[in-house]
């Protein structure tokens, strides 16, 4: 009898009577209810977050940062409970720990009263971190406590790149204050170089007129010191000539009558002293006009480069809101010494200005005297004649020489006086020379200075950021949060059902090759018994099973697909790929039933444990201790996850093909061994009467 035939033979045994049809019909939903209940409970349990219970306290009393109010207490809170992550409650901190550890929640997320404060501080001297307080009870559920921890991850991330957008925007604020600081710094540089430039101007005409003013001063001395020499002489010569003109007078008053005969004989001598005199006083009159015309230029000049001077100094020290300390105080005894002379040069002008009416007077009587003694020297020869005249005039010369004598020795003393004054000017003057040179100095190295301080500052403003609203967010965007995760999924399956999928159809067509080879047996005794070949007895015993796994890969996929909404990328090749595994999966557990009986199907369930644990359908098998890692690369299902997943979720078929080749082999050689074992069973032992164990 064909292989075909007593396959079928095999099947009809389950039409007689309802509870094998019933056995039939749950043998091929059995794959169904496996696979589709398990991905089914599981299907998108991150999209069902919303239901799970936690508790939510916010506890943060808030807290003030530049004058503004902080709540990142309430922030966070109002986000969570907008958002669809977890169905939040809020409560106090006494009824969440409760709930956490009776499981009225899964979780508690609680921020502390100093939570503002603790952001806020980024911005002060004693910055600290903010803490959110996670409590979990691994007790109520151990999944939950590693989502909360990926969530709660995103949660801290937020705040914490918020609170470095306040801090990073405070300190780009402080660039702009800092930028604005330094252009006024930079703006009064310049205006203090202008100043300077104009200061080291005035101090060089300064330092130029106190050159022209030492010259004048120097004349003024030399000049005043002659005119007091010159007096002296005047003093000296008028005394004489008042002792002269007085022992004239007496002589004549005395001895007129006498006088005449001496007249005659000495008319001569009278005219030489007479012109002596004359000479004289030309010579006094002509040094009191050198005095009068040197006197004003002098003051003049002293008071030109006090004023100067002055100047400088109010536009430098006065003026500035600033003043150096290091000019300053040479200024000012600059101006005080100016100023000095000055007045000193008044004095002697005041000297020459308010003697003026006796200076002219005294000229007048000098004019006169000369004049008289003129006529005298003219009329000498003739006095004898003119005797009383002369007497009378002899009289009034000797009256006016003695106020000559007189207005000398005032101008004598007066001109003293002013030389002291013109020497004290004109050291005075020296002193301002030198000190106005020191200021142009002085004032050329302070613009040098000012010069190199204003171009580092406009340097400065050039290099300090000034940002703009905008620029400052743009900014702080990227500083707060530099580095983004730009992730990309390779053929991303859309949720966890379609992840774990490639995981649990194969799970689920082995445990129905399982229970299939429960109710149908795994080699036909008749054909044993008949002396069948046994390549036949093993196919026969195979293809029921394999043709029943083919009805439960298209029940358990359409629901799949129909029902739970499974997308394939390839959904041909899963069914065709899917309908290899099936055939492969009911041969090996064929051979483990034909081979070792009742003992097989405990195999069968060992090597189905074995598999689940080393093919990586959860984890990476790298994560597994190194036992599951070496069987990893010998068992079929490690294959058919493999390939299942690049069917459903898409990429290289690669996988597919090696996969097709490793279960074609296994269900050869699986095939193979269950024809030997078949040809053993032909042999009937003590063994197979009275088995060790049966099932």
């Amino acid at each position: 009898m064909r292989s075909p035939r007593l396959a079928a033979l095999e099947l009809r045994r389950f039409g007689r009577g309802r509870m094998p049809r019933a056995a039939l019909v749950a043998l091929l939903l059995l794959p169904l209810l496996y696979g589709a209940l398990y991905l089914w409970s599981f299907w998108d349990p991150y999209g069902r977050l919303d239901r799970i219970p936690v508790a939510l306290v916010n506890d943060d009393k808030g807290a003030s940062a530049e004058g503004e109010r902080l709540a990142a207490g309430d922030e966070i809170a109002g986000r969570l409970l907008d958002s669809k992550v977890f169905d939040w409650h809020e409560v106090g901190p006494a009824e969440a720990d409760k709930g956490v550890e009776d499981g009225t929640y899964y979780l508690s997320l609680t921020m502390p009263a100093d939570f503002s404060k603790q952001i806020a501080s980024s911005g002060g001297d004693s910055p600290e971190t903010g803490a959110l307080e996670v409590r979990t009870n691994d007790a109520n559920n151990y999944i939950v406590g590693q989502i909360s921890r990926t969530v709660f991850a995103e949660v801290r991330s937020a705040a914490s790149t918020k609170a470095s957008r306040g801090y990073l925007d405070r300190i780009f604020i402080n660039f702009s204050g800092l930028h604005d600081a330094t252009a006024k710094a930079a703006k009064g540089a310049d205006d203090l170089e202008s100043g300077l430039t104009k200061a080291k101007k005035g101090s060089k005409d300064l330092a130029d007129g106190l050159t022209t003013a030492k010259s004048g001063s120097g004349t003024l001395s030399t000049g005043v010191t002659k005119l007091n020499k010159g007096a002296g002489d005047l003093e000296t010569g008028s005394k004489q000539v008042a002792g002269g003109t007085q022992l004239l007078a007496d002589k004549v008053d005395a001895v007129a009558a006498d006088v005449r005969p001496f007249l005659k004989d000495n008319g001569k001598a009278i005219g030489d002293t007479a012109r002596l005199v004359a000479d004289s006083s030309k010579a006094v009159r002509d040094n009191l006009d050198l005095l009068v015309e040197a006197a004003p230029t002098a003051s003049a000049a002293a008071h030109t480069a006090s004023d100067d001077l002055t100047e400088v100094y109010r536009l430098r020290c006065e003026d500035q809101p600033i003043p150096d300390p290091g000019v300053c105080p040479q200024l000012k005894r600059a101006k005080t010494a100016a100023e000095d002379v000055a007045k000193v040069s008044d004095d002697v002008n005041a000297l020459v200005t308010n003697r003026k009416g006796d200076l002219a007077k005294l000229r007048t009587q000098l004019t006169d005297l000369e004049k008289k003694a003129d006529a005298l020297a003219k009329r000498a020869p003739n006095l004898d004649t003119d005797l009383e005249s002369a007497v009378k005039k002899i009289n009034a010369l000797n009256t006016g020489a003695h106020k000559v004598a007189k207005g000398a020795g005032e101008l004598h003393t007066g001109l003293g006086t002013a030389k002291t004054g013109a020497g004290d000017l004109d050291a005075g003057v020296k002193k301002l020379k030198a000190g106005a040179k020191t200021l142009d100095s002085g004032l050329y190295r302070l613009g040098d200075g000012s010069a190199t301080l204003a171009q580092g500052l406009n340097d400065g403003v050039g290099k300090i950021p000034d940002y703009d609203k905008k620029e400052r967010d743009a900014r702080t965007g990227v500083m707060a949060d530099p580095v983004k995760l730009a992730s990309s999924s390779l053929h991303a399956a859309p949720n966890y059902g379609t992840g774990f999928a490639p995981y649990f159809i194969p799970l689920s067509l082995w445990v129905g090759a399982m229970v299939a080879y429960m109710l149908i047996q795994p080699l036909n005794r008749r054909a044993l018994a008949a002396g069948a070949p046994a390549w036949r007895i093993a196919f026969a015993g195979w293809l029921p099973v394999a043709a029943t796994g083919l009805l439960q890969v298209a029940a358990l996929m359409s629901v799949l697909h129909w029902q739970l909404g499974l997308q394939m990328t390839h959904a041909a090749g899963t069914m065709g790929f899917l309908a290899l595994v099936t055939c492969c999966f009911a041969a090996i557990v064929q051979w483990l039933n034909a081979r070792f009986g009742a003992a097989g199907r405990i195999l069968v369930l060992a090597v189905l444990m074995l598999q689940l644990t080393s093919a990586g359908g959860t984890y990476p098998v790298q994560t597994s201790p190194g036992f599951f890692g070496a069987i990893h690369p010998y068992l079929p299902m490690t294959y058919v996850v493999d390939g299942l997943r690049r069917l459903i979720t898409g990429g290289g078929l690669g996988p597919v093909w090696q996969g097709c080749a490793v279960l074609l082999a296994f269900t050869a050689g699986a095939l193979a061994l269950t024809a030997l074992s078949a040809r053993r069973k032909q042999v009937w032992t003590l063994d197979r009467l009275h088995p060790e164990l049966s099932l």
